[in-house]
């Protein structure tokens, strides 16, 4: 049974220290000045939502799209970990970091969603490893334990200031480095222990 999201699908921003590095010079600049002190939160509505398998199509005017490979967290009914997903958080490249902007990531099927869930059998996702395949090449492989919050330190940040309900899911941020496909290409995102997220981009019709 292919898994689809029951709540809320949050992406979060700066949680890999590549990541903050990369952009540590903008982050004194205005009009924030300094870096921020909570997660960033960003929602993927439902109509980015893609299963395993399925075709996502690129507006005609896009040359190419942002791979966001990452493994999230699904919510359980005690607000712990009830299991995790691969997902494909897909957007036009731009480059504010700090509000992400709708238009380039909540597009029609703008995330890829991993074909089924694994049970949290593991307690620290820092152990997690994934790797991005574009046309069965190699482009990307991520560590998640080069996170700036592991999986129960973004739980805490976030439960600071939102309460997450059952079903919701968190992603746990994606590695700097993100690699670029366009319409024609396969992207295929795999890890030890999950079931790989397949989608093919295509070319929006005339």
């Amino acid at each position: 049974m292919t898994y689809i999201p029951a709540g809320t699908v949050y992406g979060v921003l700066l949680n890999f220290r590549a990541e903050v590095e990369a952009l540590a010079p903008q982050m004194t600049q205005p009009p924030y000045k300094a870096p921020p002190k909570a997660p960033i939160l960003y929602v993927k509505t439902a109509n980015t939502w893609s299963p395993s398998g399925s075709a996502i199509t690129v507006p005609s005017h896009v040359a190419e799209v942002e791979v966001g490979a990452t493994i999230a967290m699904v919510i359980g009914p005690d607000n712990d970990v009830e299991g995790f997903v691969l997902m494909n958080d897909l957007s036009i490249p731009h480059a504010s970091f700090f509000r992400p902007p709708v238009k380039y990531k909540c597009l029609d099927g703008f995330l890829g969603i991993g074909p089924a869930m694994r049970d949290a059998e593991v307690a620290d996702p820092a152990q997690f490893k994934l790797e991005v395949r574009i046309n069965g090449e190699l482009r990307q492989s991520v560590d998640f334990s080069k996170t700036v919050r592991n999986g129960s330190q973004l739980l805490a940040d976030v439960g600071a200031f939102m309460t997450l309900a059952h079903g919701d899911v968190l992603m746990l941020g994606c590695d700097a480095g993100r690699p670029l496909a366009r319409a024609g290409d396969t992207i295929e995102i795999s890890a030890p222990g999950f079931e790989t997220l397949v989608n093919t981009l295509v070319k929006e019709k005339a």
